[in-house]
Order: structure tokens, then sequence, then C-alpha cells
């Protein structure tokens, strides 16, 4: 009689294991990023994405960059001047032109950071209109996110018409 218990138990045991293993929830990482771009005016960056979210381990992910001069003058017109990523504001968000939207995994998000840390990182004088703005530094975001870009792109300066030339590239995009 008390083996036939044990095993009963044993067996309950296992079903219950089983169950809270079925029934478990696993922090499933699902991060999505949207490209924006903002007419142009006196409010920048121009290009830029928003992060939203959460990693495998559970970290929500709410955030967004885009890389724009610090001072917006008549300067950058005539050399580079210091520039800085920068998080826009939910209004500005608000006001910009979404464009497409990716879900990524946790390898791409932390490849993605590090390119905002890389640019974080550039020497001063970091902002060039003709070689290192808002669309460089949207590029190398999307390069990491292994999206089709175009190298010889006549849209440096034009993001809205830069995020239309990656969607042409990338048919998928929505």
């Amino acid at each position: 009689m008390k083996s036939g218990f044990a095993h009963l138990l044993k067996m309950a045991a296992l079903v219950a294991t089983l169950l809270i293993a079925c029934f478990s929830v696993t922090a499933k990482a699902e991060v999505t990023v949207t490209f924006y771009s903002h007419d142009f005016g006196k409010n920048f960056p121009h290009a830029f994405f928003v992060a939203k979210g959460a990693l495998a381990d559970g970290r929500k992910v709410d955030t967004a960059f885009g890389f724009t001069a610090v001072n917006v003058s008549p300067s950058i017109l005539f050399g580079s001047v210091n520039g800085h990523v920068k998080a826009p504001s939910a209004d500005y968000i608000a006001s910009s032109n979404p464009h497409f939207t990716v879900k990524i995994d946790d390898g791409r998000y932390r490849k993605m950071m590090a390119v905002v840390q890389k640019w974080e990182a550039i020497p001063q004088k970091s902002y060039s209109l003709n070689k290192r703005n808002c669309v460089h530094f949207i590029n190398d975001v999307i390069k990491v996110l292994e999206l089709r870009t175009n190298l010889n792109t006549a849209n440096w300066k034009k993001p809205r018409s830069f995020m239309e030339e990656v969607m042409r590239l990338n048919p998928f995009l929505k």
C-alpha cells in the first residue's frame, strides 16, 4: 500500500512539473524599431528611430535616438560643428513621419545600441552636413539591422527621401 501511495505522489509531482513547464511564461524578446523623418524646419534631428518593447531578460525598451548639430545655425553650411546623439521629445516624434517598423531580437538590439554609442563617442566637431548628419547615423543603424541601403544615394541631406529609398530597396518593409 505504501509503495502505491509513493508512486502516486511521484506521478502527481511529475504532472505538476509538466503543467508548470507548459504554462510558465518566459520573457519573450520583442523590440520594434520605427524609423522616422521630420520635414525640415527649426527642429532637429530630421531622421531618427524609436525602439520599444522588451528584451529576453525582461528589461523594458522605450527609447529614441537621432544625430544632430548641438547648435543649429548657419555655421553647419560651412563646415563641421559640434554634434550629438539626441533623444527627440514625444511631441517631436508625434509630429514626425513614421516610415517603417522592424522587429528585432536582443542581438540586433545590442548592435543597434553599439552604433548609438559609437556615434556618441565621435570626437568633436562631429556633425557635418555633407559627411556625418542624421541620415548617415540612421544609415549605420539600418545596416546593422541587415537592411539594404544605397551608399551612393543622392539623399544624404533628404531624410524623407532616404527613408523612402530604403523602403524601395527592402520591399517587405511597411
